[in-house]
């Protein structure tokens, strides 16, 4: 990440086909950068979403893969991501040490076998996210158990110990969401990540009721007789099923860990307009019809704190258009915090329509960044930024993320800013000058200070902190390193303190000649 600050280079090295395949080659080639300036944003949401259950990991040692997400994670942090979300649950199974469910077959290439030598993905990640600025949120798929390549269930899976209360769709295995115990199951998986692991959030993708097969029955006919708790229509039935879930997921994450958001990542299309005169101009697959997912509810009842519906489509896309479906979720789903999700494969393969030479990147993030509702995007997958596929993560550092920016506020859970910090000073060591301060003090874990904000500002200019290009550095410890330039620049240092949902302190200032 470039930032134009005279300490910004050592501080970021101290912290650690046939006609369609031409013309993605010939986008590739092109310069993606817009050409107007990119306004700096002091917050966003800027998240990458690392999934395991394309099977990425299978068949590494323990060492090649924590170099294949070091990789990744070094790549997402000089494209400016301050978010990742960290598949860890993909079929009742888990890429973390679980005291109920087996480890995972998309960790050790089978199910129930531990990994050798032995870690913990998730800690891990916890680990070298937060050493790196980065959030992180555990990814879990609440209802699927068992995916169509899994061939064999371990021992602690809990199909072994209640069969009856899953149903057998197409390959897989579901938790029939009909069912309480399910959901109090679910919950107490959820319990024990949240309260075990340093986690910031709790993630849900868009796997509710399974996605439809053409001719194939969801088999929960006898559930539903059994107690249809006063619905006539089986539809309405299965969408409180799955309401009752939410509810009871978002109660749960609060009574454990307050300051834990729970964020959920919707297909893209909520309702089409022909069912609905509200819905989208789109013509496909519903949450609200196909999924059970009511989602536009859950923001409503406030039992979700984030959104980041599946936008994947291209800008033109005939069945489900990009630009219709931002401005669709950016109208009707602002009741919590809302992010965009993005494919950067998608958008990297298909030309913008008003400048066919470039592809969509540049005018999807002006899209995104144009409605005030939609304060930030996650990428899918973060590989292909990683990669760089397109340029696509060039663009994210020189333009669209090349300033540090701090995350959304969410003042629905806490609004409260820490005290600031204290005796802020300057202390010379063998290396140098150290900008050092005192953490403040605090009574609760809600107001306790995890990260600070370091602004520089140069001689006779104005402290303004709403200036994201004077941010410096975000940190964890109670120091920043300086660089001396001989004694004759004269600076003003600023630090603010951060708790855990991004409410900043006042400042604290320092006059520094370097």
């Amino acid at each position: 990440m470039k930032i134009s600050n005279p300490y910004a280079n050592f501080v970021l090295k101290i912290y650690p086909m046939k006609r369609t395949y031409l013309l993605f080659f010939l986008l590739l080639l092109v310069n993606v950068l817009p050409s107007r300036a990119v306004e700096p944003l002091k917050r966003e949401f800027r998240g990458a979403w690392i999934q395991a259950v394309n099977g990425q990991f299978i068949g590494m040692s323990t060492s090649e893969m924590k170099q294949t997400l070091t990789t990744q994670l070094n790549a997402l942090q000089r494209a400016g991501i301050n978010v990742v979300i960290f598949q860890v649950r993909p079929e009742a199974d888990a890429l973390y040490m679980s005291y109920y469910e087996p480890w995972s077959r998309y960790l050790t290439g089978e199910q129930g076998l531990a990994p050798n030598p032995y870690w913990d993905p998730l800690q891990w990640m916890i680990d070298e996210c937060h050493r790196r600025g980065m959030e992180l949120h555990a990814w879990i798929n609440p209802y699927r158990a068992k995916t169509k390549g899994t061939e064999t269930l371990g021992l602690k899976h809990p199909y072994k110990k209640n069969p009856e209360r899953f149903v057998e769709y197409d390959g897989m295995l579901i938790f029939n969401p009909a069912i309480q115990e399910n959901r109090d199951y679910i919950c107490t998986i959820v319990t024990d990540i949240v309260k075990r692991y340093d986690v910031d959030g709790l993630h849900i993708d868009d796997y509710f009721y399974p996605y439809p097969v053409p001719g194939l029955e969801f088999d929960d006919e006898a559930a539903f007789r059994a107690d249809t708790r006063g619905f006539a229509d089986k539809g309405d039935w299965r969408r409180d099923n799955v309401n009752l879930l939410i509810e009871q997921l978002h109660r749960t994450i609060r009574g454990v860990k307050p300051w834990v958001k729970f964020g959920i990542s919707p297909f893209g299309i909520y309702r089409n307009q022909k069912n609905d005169p509200e819905g989208s101009l789109t013509n496909g697959l519903q949450n609200y019809d196909d999924l059970y997912a009511d989602i536009l509810l859950w923001i409503d009842k406030g039992w979700v704190d984030y959104t980041i519906p599946q936008l994947y489509w291209e800008i033109g896309h005939k069945a489900a258009d990009y630009e219709t479906l931002v401005a669709w979720w950016a109208k009707y789903a602002t009741g919590r915090p809302l992010f965009v999700g993005q494919d950067v494969m998608r958008t990297v393969k298909a030309a913008d329509p008003g400048e066919p030479a470039r592809h969509q990147q540049a005018r999807k993030m002006e899209l995104q960044r144009s409605y005030t509702s939609i304060g930030g995007s996650c990428q899918w997958p973060a590989s292909a930024v990683a990669e760089n596929v397109g340029g696509y993560a060039s663009a994210l550092e020189k333009e669209y993320h090349r300033w540090l920016a701090l995350q959304p506020e969410f003042p629905f859970i806490d609004d409260k800013a820490p005290k600031k910090v204290a005796k802020l000073e300057v202390i010379w060591t063998d290396e140098g000058p150290v900008l050092c301060w005192t953490a403040p003090k605090h009574k609760t874990e809600m107001d306790r200070a995890v990260k600070y904000v370091v602004y520089c500002f140069a001689k006779g200019e104005k402290i303004d902190l709403d200036d994201a290009t004077k941010i410096v550095g975000l940190t964890q410890s109670s120091f920043f390193p300086l660089v001396y330039q001989g004694g004759e620049m004269k600076y003003t240092y600023v630090v603010t303190a951060l708790d855990r949902l991004h409410n900043e302190s006042k400042p604290q200032k320092a006059k520094i000649k370097l």
